[in-house]
């Protein structure tokens, strides 16, 4: 005998409609938003850090431009304040001529003083924020402006002993005039900022991004 026909569709074959505000469609939603960037954030680097845009270079290189130029100024107080030079710092006015040389291994100690100095405020200037250390770029330009410093600093210093320091006979040594011996120093500057900055990307706090995102987005998926 033949069955009876029934009309209709089984219930295999119905459409499911899954009514909204099902825990299905929340993860979905959820997966959603998780995968879709948020409107105005820059992409991130490697590092976690944002990537620097046009503002962010620019300002890096008026850094290093104030850094290089500051060496003016550095040259000037060398030459008040050591010997041979208008001599400030010591008073002593045998140390005013170049041709006493007792005064020449102060002088290079004085310029060594004003270019730890300059180089520990380059690497805290440049050191970037609290929670973001420098990047790369930032390093090397830091750098390079602290050895440009070093040069304009030493030649500001020359100058300054040519202009207004009574001329001498330097026919037994150019260290009579006002002048550096030794060369080395003038690798303490950028050597300064390097160590501060280094100091600074390892005792710098971590920033709150990693926990803030976390945080935002918790997880929906339920134990199994």
């Amino acid at each position: 005998m033949t069955q009876p026909a029934v009309h209709g569709q089984f219930q295999q074959d119905a459409p499911h409609h899954t009514p909204h505000g099902s825990p299905l469609d929340d993860d979905a939603q959820t997966q959603a938003q998780n995968q879709t960037p948020a409107a105005g954030r820059r992409p991130k680097s490697a590092s976690g850090r944002q990537a620097p845009g046009g503002a962010g270079r620019a300002v890096a290189w008026r850094k290093a431009a104030v850094i290089a130029a500051a060496g003016v100024p550095v040259g000037l107080l060398w030459w008040l304040l050591a010997p041979s030079g208008l001599n400030l710092l010591s008073g002593n006015p045998e140390l005013r001529s170049g041709g006493n040389t007792e005064g020449w291994l102060p002088r290079d100690l004085i310029l060594a003083g004003l270019f730890l100095l300059a180089g520990c405020i380059s690497g805290a200037v440049a050191s970037g924020s609290k929670h973001h250390g420098p990047s790369g770029r930032d390093v090397l330009l830091a750098v390079g402006a602290g050895a440009l410093g070093a040069l304009a600093a030493w030649g500001t210093g020359v100058l300054c002993g040519l202009w207004w320091t009574p001329p001498e006979d330097t026919s037994a040594s150019a260290s009579i005039a006002f002048s550096l011996r030794s060369f080395a120093v003038l690798a303490i500057w950028p050597a300064a900022a390097a160590l501060t900055l280094f100091l600074n990307t390892v005792f710098a706090k971590p920033g709150p991004e990693g926990g803030h995102g976390a945080a935002e987005h918790p997880s929906t998926h339920s134990p199994e």
